[in-house]
């Protein structure tokens, strides 16, 4: 890991505790109209889980405690009840098609999350996926705090183990596959100054208005890898974070959706080095390496692996003068000629 993105590691990763209700709503009453806080929840089809999320958010966040001004969930067109389910559990729901209704709406997460700027108006937006299971307060408060109690931050992801489960089996550190196979590596080797974040691609993040207003999205899955390529382009590493929340429980797609998921997202990656005129690797990095993490069993946070990636390659062999003395024998009757 580049020692710019290994002290970013080490100064702007915490854990959700760190910030105690108490603390964020003293922040937020001293940050004014700054501090004002919305949460959307993107959903397609999730009638299952959303309800309950936003019982949570409701309950803990904006009853019990003020800390949360608004709680909308944007509909990109479900067949099933996933608007009543959250309209019931006491959200907002807004559908995407009457959003911006002069422009055609197109499908995927970041359409979605692009059009919600447009009926929120807190100063910070906070991000969740509208399929978590046992939904902790901690998924918002964990992210949202740093930003209620730093001025300089700009931009804080979620951090968490992600189970794999599946027919009635869990593989501790089995989810996030497209993370490993494409996200991570793309990361490292061009953008490799992002390379400490443990979860690039997870929903559940929260910036400030005034960034988001600023960056492109994707309209599909790329949004994720999108907007935080972007937003280290626009405000520089030091003003992103990400904070450990504990576990990520939720619904795992098939394989087949999976690799549309990775297509899309490595073209969101090739749109943004072809932008930049950076199609090869980057260049501030030396030795092409990859870092990856797993939870520390001993410290209970995040620890980070680097690895080698092997750049290195051979010439054609027609090239080499040994092959070259050796066809030439060949040629004469004589194997072993030069």
């Amino acid at each position: 890991m580049l020692p710019e993105a290994a002290d970013w590691l080490r100064r702007r990763s915490w854990t959700a505790d760190r910030w105690p209700v108490e603390r964020l709503l003293a922040a937020k009453r001293a940050a004014g109209a700054a501090g004002t806080v919305s949460v959307v929840l993107p959903a397609l089809d999730e009638e299952t889980t959303v309800g309950a999320i936003v019982e949570v958010v409701r309950r803990e966040l904006m009853e019990k405690v003020p800390l949360v001004d608004e709680l909308v969930v944007v509909d990109s067109g479900s067949a099933d009840g996933t608007a009543a389910a959250a309209a019931a559990a006491g959200a907002a729901v807004v559908h995407r098609d009457a959003v911006l209704p002069r422009l055609a709406p197109v499908p995927g997460k970041g359409e979605v999350l692009w059009r919600s700027l447009l009926v929120t108006r807190g100063s910070i937006v906070c991000f969740i996926d509208a399929d978590l299971r046992e939904f902790d307060p901690a998924f918002v408060t964990g992210i949202v705090g740093p930003l209620l109690t730093d001025p300089g931050l700009q931009l804080v992801k979620a951090m968490y183990d992600r189970p794999l489960e599946a027919d009635g089996a869990v593989v501790a550190a089995g989810g996030g596959r497209v993370t490993e196979l494409v996200a991570r590596p793309l990361l490292n080797l061009h953008w490799p100054r992002l390379a400490g974040f443990v979860q690039p691609l997870g929903g559940e993040y929260a910036a400030r208005r005034s960034l988001l207003e600023r960056l492109h999205f994707p309209t599909g899955y790329g949004v994720e890898l999108g907007l935080l390529v972007d937003a280290l382009e626009l405000v520089g590493l030091d003003a992103l974070a990400q904070v450990d929340v504990g576990v990520r429980h939720h619904r795992h797609q098939d394989s087949q959706a999976l690799g549309r998921m990775a297509a899309t997202i490595y073209r969101t990656a090739l749109e943004r080095l072809d932008r930049t005129h950076r199609l090869k690797a980057a260049e501030d990095l030396a030795r092409p390496v990859l870092t990856q993490f797993s939870r520390d069993p001993d410290s209970g946070g995040f620890r980070a692996h680097s690895h080698a990636v092997s750049a290195t390659e051979r010439p054609p062999m027609i090239e080499v003068p040994e092959y070259s003395a050796s066809r030439t024998g060949f040629a004469t009757g004589d194997p072993r000629q030069g």
